[in-house]
């Protein structure tokens, strides 16, 4: 039996996603994050990290998403639906560069403006020009420019391709619709300048899979 254990606005609802995808049975168990945004210490007992997603197979915990998504695939996606197959060499780059962009390079800058925002709302009202002041520095300085980066490259590949891997769906969306959500839901992406970013989002929500999850996970909000 396959339990996952889901942390309300993470990227726990990757998975929850993917076993949606996949329509496999399982328990899902949610948290809700605690008021200093943290997830709450009892996810220590099912993994040591302490955080999620956390997918319990048997007596075992599995953590990390990227991780977690290969391990679905290899156990259960007999049909190659989610990942390309060696033999698509394009479809297979493609797909295995998204994959690991999303952690390595994008998620880092995205978390980091998150933590500077979420300083600024827990300083006092006394330092919060201070608070406020070295937030538009970090941002200015080293993390805006990165994301804009960033989205100008997913941008780039999908005026060619349809969905990250190619022309067909794949782990690697649900892997990136984190990284895309959180870039429009912060800034608010540019429709005239982001248009292939924002139809492929549109796409994502509009899978009956994506649905359902949101349904039993709650609509992710970054």
């Amino acid at each position: 039996m396959l339990t996952l254990h889901h942390l309300n606005n993470s990227r726990s609802f990757r998975i929850l996603w993917l076993l949606e995808e996949l329509e496999l049975d399982y328990e899902l168990t949610t948290y809700e994050r605690t008021k200093a945004y943290l997830a709450p210490e009892s996810l220590k007992k099912v993994h040591p990290l302490g955080h999620t997603p956390v997918l319990e197979v048997g007596d075992r915990a599995l953590a990390e998403s990227g991780f977690i998504i290969e391990y679905l695939l290899r156990h259960y996606d007999k049909e190659h639906q989610f990942k390309p197959t060696d033999d698509n060499e394009a479809a297979w780059e493609a797909y295995t560069f998204w994959l690991h962009f999303a952690e390595a390079t994008a998620m880092p800058q995205l978390v980091m403006r998150l933590v500077f925002s979420k300083v600024v709302e827990r300083s006092p009202m006394l330092i919060k020009p201070i608070s406020k002041g070295i937030r538009k520095q970090v941002e200015d300085g080293m993390i805006n420019n990165n994301i804009i980066n960033n989205l100008n490259l997913m941008e780039q590949h999908l005026q060619h391709s349809h969905w990250f891997a190619g022309e067909t769906f794949s782990a690697a969306d649900i892997q990136m619709y984190i990284v895309v959500a959180a870039s429009n839901a912060r800034a608010g992406m540019d429709q005239s300048k982001y248009a292939n970013l924002l139809n492929w989002l549109k796409r994502c929500q509009e899978r009956p899979a994506f649905k359902r999850a949101e349904a039993k996970g709650g609509t992710p909000q970054f």
